[in-house]
């Protein structure tokens, strides 16, 4: 239990729908339940978006090529994804959310924090709460949630991975410290595997490790990320939970089973990833003004190219337009395209519309 103290203590909770995509799958056809589903291309060049639990038994998991997958789980079931169903459960999840408290950060469609310290129901207790949310999250969904409890970000974020899945965890001021020492650094949410590998080489593998190096020492090998290690290593992470946290860019992209060489089948392989990134922005009420286009060939070269608007993209048809654009504009190609990638940049808030839009100049 974390109550509030003379200090007012921060009540953190951090919500993960598990193996969320696969899990919308396999609710809507009951064909796929207790079986190895991922969902994603099942093309040689596939990629694993999201497996269910019944597949990581195997060992497949996110980004992992499909063709890798298939050789883990000879049974695996590849189902493509529906990102408009993602995005309306994700809306569910998130007007329940709404019912206890209004400082919710999105992270992704299936996870956010929530800051629950003064909550809308006047709840004492953020495991209870945490499990309320969860239990409505199910009877709205028929979807399983985890949840971590904590003081802060950090330890709630790393709390919601302890009971996966369909639990959750709590981690209290008195035993974060303690938590945070005992850990490996590579399963530190915030350090990616090339720092991990850095982190090795200086030898600091665990928490506990990471705490014995001094602030100096820590900015000087790892720059403006020093202080962030050097907080959390201790338990201390002082970031608020941001309702209205915008992120810098959202990208999406594929490699397909054979080469590209001609527009048309391009520009239907960059359909689905036009709409994953959209869909992005229309559930977090965002919008970007820069759309950039990536593409490998097939002897691994790559080019971006890049299109900014004046205003930001109104609609998916919008977005489309823009791409169509730069795809035309590479062909004819001299070699087969083996991947296309869309990325939004320049993130914002969508305007309300009883807002006059501000008047912008090209870039």
């Amino acid at each position: 239990m974390i109550r509030d103290n003379g200090n007012r203590q921060r009540k953190i909770i951090h919500v993960d729908m598990d193996a969320f995509y696969a899990s919308v799958e396999q609710r809507d056809n009951p064909d796929l339940r207790g079986k190895p589903v991922a969902v994603g291309g099942s093309e040689a060049r596939g990629i694993v978006a999201a497996a269910s639990y019944e597949a990581r038994k195997y060992g497949v998991h996110s980004a992992m090529p499909s063709v890798t997958a298939k050789r883990k789980c000879p049974d695996l079931i590849f189902v493509k994804p529906r990102f408009d169903v993602y995005k309306a459960v994700s809306l569910q999840i998130r007007q329940i959310f709404a019912e206890y408290t209004p400082i919710i950060e999105p992270l992704s469609l299936d996870e956010a924090y929530l800051d629950v310290s003064e909550n809308l129901k006047g709840m004492e207790i953020a495991t209870e709460i945490a499990a309320e949310i969860r239990a409505k999250i199910k009877a709205t969904t028929g979807l399983n949630a985890s949840a971590g409890i904590a003081y802060n970000k950090f330890l709630a974020k790393m709390a919601s991975d302890l009971n996966k899945p369909n639990g959750q965890a709590v981690i209290t001021p008195k035993n974060g410290p303690a938590f945070v020492e005992a850990l490996p650094v590579k399963k530190f949410h915030g350090v990616g595997p090339a720092t991990a590998e850095k982190m090795h080489r200086l030898g600091i593998e665990t928490g506990a490790d990471l705490k014995a190096r001094s602030l100096d020492f820590l900015i000087d090998h790892f720059g403006k990320s020093g202080p962030y290690f050097y907080g959390i290593a201790r338990g201390i992470d002082d970031r608020q939970v941001k309702p209205n946290r915008v992120r810098k860019s959202v990208g999406a992209e594929d490699t397909f089973m054979a080469d590209i060489h001609s527009f048309d089948p391009a520009r239907e392989g960059i359909q689905p990833l036009i709409e994953k990134v959209w869909a992005y922005c229309d559930a977090n009420e965002t919008s970007a003004k820069t759309v950039t286009l990536k593409v490998k060939y097939a002897d691994f070269t790559q080019i971006t190219r890049s299109k900014t608007m004046a205003l930001p993209f109104g609609s998916l048809d919008d977005l489309e337009d823009a791409v169509n654009l730069l795809l035309q504009a590479i062909f004819p190609v001299s070699r087969g395209i083996r991947l296309l990638g869309v990325t939004l940049s320049s993130l914002e808030r969508k305007v309300a519309e009883s807002e006059p839009p501000q008047l912008l100049l090209f870039k």
